[in-house]
Formats: C-alpha cells, structure tokens, sequence
C-alpha cells in the first residue's frame, strides 16, 4: 500500500486559506514525504503541516522537549537544521511551543490546512511571516 499526500490525484492540498498548498522548502529537504511541502496524510500520526522558519530558541525549546533537531544524524540522511531555514513542523509541537512562548514564525501559505485541527489560524497569524 502505498502512502499518498491529501490531494493527489483528486484536489491539490490546500493551506490554511484554502488556497493550493506553496511549497516550504527543498533546501533542507522537508515534508512528511520529503517533497518539499507540509502535507499529510492519515498516516502522518505527527501532523507535520505547519511551514516555521526555525529558530535557535525554538531549536533548544525542542531539544529539551526530547526533539532534537539541530543534531546531523548521517545514518538517516539528516543533516541537522539550523535557525533561518524553513521545516514542517508537527502542528501539536508549534502548538506546545506557541503555549510556551517559543514558537517559531510561520508561512502560512504553506502552512496545511490539516494544521488547523491543533492550532488556531489566529494564532498561526500572530506569528506570520506571509501576511501583508
């Protein structure tokens, strides 16, 4: 069985606006499905919908929270992120982080609609990096 993003085949992926889902970044290399963009699929147990800029407080709020994603770990093909780049984030964690103080800014554009499940888009707006 093979595992597809939400839209395929159908509709394209829609982000918060109900608008076709932007890309977030090829450079790391982001997504559930490693394509570049933060959609999902029901087997994507951790919702990674939320487009974030990273940042280095948001890096050690993860860290201590027991992700850590600043780390290479070459076995896996990953190269640690670093603050300034992009990544979906899993959206109970921007969420957790939101709660905290510590969540990094968001591009809503890119930002899954499925997002909307754990965090509010009002939330999401505050800390926007693509609203003009």
């Amino acid at each position: 069985m093979s595992i597809e993003p939400r839209g395929f085949g159908k509709r394209p992926s829609r982000n918060v606006f109900g608008d076709p889902l932007q890309s977030c970044s090829t450079a790391p290399m982001t997504g559930f499905f490693r394509n570049g963009c933060c959609d999902t699929a029901p087997e994507d147990v951790g919702s990674h919908t939320v487009c974030v800029v990273l940042t280095d407080d948001f890096l050690q709020f993860s860290k201590m929270r027991g992700n850590d994603l600043s780390t290479p770990m070459p076995d896996y093909g990953f190269p640690g992120l670093k603050a300034g780049e992009r990544w979906c984030l899993c959206a109970p964690r921007w969420a957790e982080a939101f709660e905290a103080g510590m969540a990094p800014r968001v591009v809503l554009r890119a930002t899954h609609e499925g997002a909307l499940e754990f965090c509010t888009l009002a939330d999401l707006k505050c800390h926007a990096i693509d609203l003009a």
